[in-house]
């Protein structure tokens, strides 16, 4: 990213000559392809909110939850002038350590806070068992009714069906090549470059690399663990990749490393998968658009369970949700620590706008498919990453300023794992700001890029043939 955009993206607003607030007559900011708004009353900050479909009822409940522990942990981390727990140099992530706060004190487990976190985490790890419990009794009862009851009507057939009910719900290692299907797999032979520079990032922040880098056009990353043997692999999506500065890549490859260091329950074995099943009974049981009294008679038998895992699966969230946010920011702040708090802040700037940039691809695959643009260029795939970091790029400020804004009032969460975007960003403002532990060179930037150029262009025709 040019010191011209990066600028742009803190730039004071500009009124709009000739337009006023309908609401208390200040000059409105914003126009053309960018929403108008007001700066001083807030008119029109967010016009999206009345056009967005409600969630159902339980993404409402996760949403809500998720945004009421963002902003009870954020009131707690804020108490003090100290940073995230978790956020000390790379030995006390690995071996565990408390963090250093500017107070001199130390975020010990054994704390209030920390003894009511350790009880969560014990009773989250409990209920998962009781789901796989649950799983097991319908794998035994119902091999117990196959061999069993044989020849006894139609118990076999229940004893099959419970059978297949329990593979569904078993818990799962993962499978790279399912995940990566259509994707993009870079391993170490294939990218030497790219793979250093993670190590050294995961190094920074007491942890190891990946195993392999799989690369699609998502506009997100993340990291995950496949096989009995706890295979890592980054998933990076070009679409938040491609928008970013060098140092604001490392901020990303900073935070999603950070998880591995600091550990969040839901990502463990036994929890994860407890939370997948639960989600798979919810689908099992949702109930069905009555078109006769079958259906309604269906829907009414299967309520007890619906609600049932409704339950459970709602208290298994809120034991672990203040685990998962707390991970959050401690990622976010060894995405400050790796690449300074300049480019971490950044980083949530562009979760922001990763909603316009996702219809932008949008746009360009309709536009290749429909052979709109067709007379402009030969391929529509060549050059698209570099059109994507130019529209990002050229989002004025007060437009960041507007997503800011409208993401406080919704409370703006990547997921209902993440606190609001708002308060990662002011979090990490509010600490002492820290300078790069590692700084991306051009030179070094350039020849990541180029081992990426091969994945770029597979990614690009993919998405342009939709």
């Amino acid at each position: 990213m040019t010191e011209t955009a990066r600028t742009a993206r803190t730039a004071r607003t500009v009124p709009v000559a000739g337009r006023s607030c309908p609401d208390c007559g200040t000059a409105v900011v914003g126009g053309g392809q960018y929403v108008s708004w007001c700066a001083a009353c807030d008119w029109n900050v967010d016009p999206g909110a009345r056009d967005e479909e409600p969630p159902g009822r339980i993404e409402r409940l996760r949403q809500r939850i998720a945004r009421h522990a963002g902003e009870q942990l954020f009131t707690e981390l804020t108490a003090g002038t100290g940073p995230v727990a978790g956020a000390e140099p790379a030995t006390g992530a690995a071996t565990g350590g408390g963090a250093v706060s500017q107070r001199g004190g130390r975020d010990r487990r054994g704390g209030r806070g920390g003894r009511r976190s350790g009880a969560a985490r014990q009773l989250a790890l409990g209920l998962a068992s009781l789901v796989h419990g649950v799983t097991l009794a319908l794998f035994a009862g119902g091999l117990w009714l196959l061999v069993a009851c044989w020849g006894r009507g139609a118990l076999p057939v229940f004893g099959a069906l419970a059978i297949g009910a329990a593979v569904l719900l078993r818990p799962r290692f993962g499978s790279l090549s399912k995940a990566a299907e259509h994707k993009v797999v870079l391993r170490r032979t294939d990218a030497p470059r790219l793979f250093a520079l993670l190590d050294e990032v995961a190094g920074s922040v007491g942890t190891t690399g990946v195993f392999a880098v799989v690369v699609d056009a998502d506009t997100n990353a993340g990291v995950t663990t496949y096989g009995p043997r706890g295979h890592r692999v980054l998933h990076l999506g070009l679409g938040l990749w491609e928008i970013l500065s060098p140092q604001e890549r490392l901020a990303l490859l900073g935070h999603e490393f950070g998880h591995y260091s600091h550990g969040d329950t839901r990502r463990s074995f036994v929890v994860g998968n407890a939370l997948h099943s639960l989600d798979t009974w919810r689908h099992t049981l949702a109930p069905q658009r009555p078109d006769g009294l079958m259906d309604l008679f269906v829907n009414l038998v299967t309520a007890p369970p619906r609600l049932l895992v409704d339950g459970t699966l709602a208290l298994l969230e809120h034991l672990t949700l203040r685990d998962a946010q707390r991970a959050e920011y401690r990622a976010d702040a060894a995405a400050a620590r790796v690449a300074g708090t300049e480019a971490a802040a950044g980083l949530m700037d562009r979760l922001l706008v990763s909603d316009g940039v996702t219809g932008e691809l949008r746009r360009e695959s309709v536009a290749a498919r429909t052979r709109l643009g067709g007379a402009r260029r030969e391929d529509p795939a060549e050059g698209l990453w570099e059109r994507l970091a130019a529209h990002a790029a050229a989002v004025p400020g007060h437009e960041y300023e507007r997503l800011r804004r409208a993401a406080e009032r919704r409370g703006h969460q990547v997921d209902s794992t993440h606190p609001p975007t708002h308060l990662r960003h002011r979090r990490l403002m509010c600490d002492e700001r820290a300078e790069a532990l590692i700084v991306l060179t051009p030179q070094r930037a350039a020849e990541v890029d180029a081992e990426l150029s091969g994945a770029r262009r597979t990614v690009a025709h993919e998405l342009v043939r939709g």
